[in-house]
């Protein structure tokens, strides 16, 4: 009798065939018709089988790698992958490029686009309206008052002054990878965040993270909370003492490249108008830009100073360097996870624009930063050991003055004249001689209630009045239509009954950066390359010549590439977002997906069980 294997396979069908051919071999009409027959079935079997099976994402190995390492350059535009990539080196920007999955096509699909949302979204995978970062800083309807994405009055800061509020994640509201990982492995796995905005180090690493590090102006240390630890550790202290930070002061910031022709052709000329940097910026529109910020020693002013410089994203290179060595990073088989923000581009960008040679130039240097990190990485970890995923949080419009140059219908309205046009419309309705309506757009301290283009409503006054809270909302928006450059806007009652069609880009984008609790009743949208002008919170903050928020492609294209073992280089035009890092992450490192993620696994990007590597898009 023939006996037959359990489980069918390649191999088994082959095992099959060996022993009808022994068969065979008696030379019997019958057992040769029969082999012919089974030979004709297995045939069939095999292609049905294997011949339509779909490729799926290859099965993940019990050995998970030792570090993931997630780079993010704020305010870095997709499109200066193409403007300056031929000008990038091999060993940074460029061997990212060169070696990992990068997706031409990723974009942000939530409004607005700024530091805090979009850090929060990395390692959550989720939205504003689940994470509850709706901005860098929002007003607290239950307080009272303005507060920050990491503002935790219950901490106190490591490193700074003494007595000095500290900050934590505790208003995150969804799990992290690094959260993840250290559920997994009984917290064995270590997950640090370094940056020089606090927001950017806290949020990508999460809720349960060993550490975040960030730069504080008021002392030029690397600061941290006791949110974390009661103490910073002693190489955190010595690196602090070492005061490496001083030694850029009256450093002289040039053009990297040696002569000025290849920043002309791509980014046209230093000195431009449009620029027009205030007198409080102790700064120059032109190279060469010298490192004072009007001080005659170290101090704060110069320490801010050096946040506009790409000094201060050598200063992040160093203070990683550190962090890899005395963490002991991916020195184990329990995986780690590494968060490193460069905050200095946001800075520059913000001051010069998109299209200026400082811009240019932050771009060329952040390249040669990355890669003496990656250089340092293979040296200590292994880059095949490790998961190098690099992105940015937005990026930015063009300067509204030099977008009408060329014709583009820019703008700079004014939020102050914003407020008027509301604060009229809103009496024109409602106001009677016992009823002056002045008091219905919400004020938190000595500040109007608008912030991130929302409108907070005054719902006591409201109901004092009588006035019904729908239609209030229509007259704020309706008043607020009558400023030049308002496009569209959004009411409370109107998002929260049901989520708009995914055809409308601009409303899921608000959709999605809407959370009830934290969001205000009416969210303005403006028309693309106009920027909302106001001052600063601090007076003796330099103005904004450009800035980001919107969602328009400017704004919400950006770089998305995954560099490491399974992960197929090449262009692929699929439309992703970075909300897609955390499931595809956690697919990798065969872990529970992050608590509120949204995004999906970006499986094109992963080597395929048949050892093919998918086909990348030209």
């Amino acid at each position: 009798m023939l006996s037959w294997p359990t489980h069918l396979s390649l191999q088994n069908y082959g095992w099959i065939l060996r022993r009808f051919r022994d068969h065979f071999r008696m030379k019997s009409t019958f057992a040769r018709g029969l082999f012919g027959a089974t030979l004709l079935v297995v045939c069939c079997t095999v292609f049905v089988a294997f011949g339509q099976r779909s490729p799926v994402v290859e099965s993940k190995p019990n050995k998970r790698p030792r570090l993931v390492v997630l780079i993010v350059v704020d305010q870095f535009r997709y499109d200066y992958l193409t403007r300056f990539g031929d000008l990038f080196t091999s060993r940074g920007i460029g061997r990212l490029m060169r070696d990992g999955a990068n997706w031409t096509e990723a974009n942000y699909d939530h409004i607005p686009t700024y530091t805090a949302p979009g850090h929060a979204t990395f390692m959550t995978g989720a939205w504003p309206s689940e994470t509850g970062i709706v901005g860098n800083d929002w007003f607290d309807p239950d307080a009272g008052k303005k507060v920050t994405s990491v503002t935790d009055d219950a901490t106190l800061m490591l490193g700074g002054r003494p007595d000095q509020k500290g900050k934590s994640p505790r208003r995150l509201l969804c799990s992290t990878v690094g959260d993840e990982l250290r559920l997994t492995d009984n917290d064995r796995s270590k997950v640090i965040g370094i940056s020089a905005k606090d927001r950017s180090a806290i949020l990508p690493a999460g809720r349960h993270a060993n550490a975040a590090y960030w730069f504080n102006t008021d002392n030029g240390n690397m600061v941290s909370s006791n949110y974390y630890f009661s103490e910073v550790p002693r190489w955190v202290a010595n690196f602090n003492s070492s005061r490496m930070v001083d030694k850029w002061f009256g450093a002289r910031w040039d053009r990297l490249l040696p002569s000025e022709d290849e920043y002309l052709k791509r980014a046209g000329k230093d000195d431009v108008p449009w620029e027009n940097l205030d007198k409080s910026s102790k700064d120059t529109n032109a190279f060469p830009h010298v490192i004072t910020g009007g001080a005659s020693a170290p101090s704060r002013a110069f320490y801010r100073a050096l946040d506009y410089t790409p000094f201060s994203n050598d200063l992040l290179v160093a203070f990683a360097k550190e962090a890899i060595t005395n963490e002991r990073l991916g020195a184990d088989d329990d995986t780690d996870l590494l968060s490193v923000s460069f905050s200095a581009n946001d800075y520059i960008g913000h001051r010069f624009g998109p299209y200026s040679q400082e811009a240019m130039d932050i771009s060329l240097r952040v390249d040669r930063q990355i890669g003496s990190l990656l250089d340092f990485i293979d040296a200590r970890v292994g880059l095949a050991n490790t998961i190098v995923v690099f992105s940015a949080d937005h990026g930015v419009s063009p300067v509204p003055e030099q977008a009408a140059l060329m014709n583009l219908p820019a703008r700079r309205p004014s939020k102050d004249e914003l407020l008027k046009l509301v604060q009229d419309g809103l009496r024109a309705r409602y106001a009677r001689k016992d009823r002056p309506a002045d008091d219905y757009l919400r004020t938190f301290g000595s500040e109007a209630g608008l912030i991130n283009n929302n409108f907070y409503l005054n719902r006591t006054a409201l109901a004092r009045d009588g006035i019904d809270l729908d239609e209030c909302e229509n007259v704020v928006g309706e008043a607020a239509m009558r400023m030049p450059g308002v496009s569209r806007y959004f009411t409370r009652a109107q998002l929260e009954k049901s989520p708009p069609p995914m055809s409308d880009a601009v409303a899921r984008r608000v959709h999605h950066g809407f959370n009830p609790k934290r969001s205000g009743d009416v969210i303005i949208v403006l028309e693309p390359y106009n920027i909302l002008f106001t001052l600063p919170d601090d007076p003796t903050d330099s103005r904004l010549t450009t800035t980001h928020g919107s969602g328009y492609s400017y704004d919400t294209h950006v770089p998305l590439i995954i560099m490491g073992k399974g992960f197929a280089a090449g262009n692929y035009a699929q439309a992703a977002s970075p909300a897609d890092i955390a499931a595809s992450l956690a697919n990798a490192l065969n872990i529970q997906s992050p608590s509120c993620s949204v995004g999906r696994i970006l499986t094109e990007g992963f080597v395929q069980t048949n050892g093919r590597r998918p086909r990348p898009a030209r």
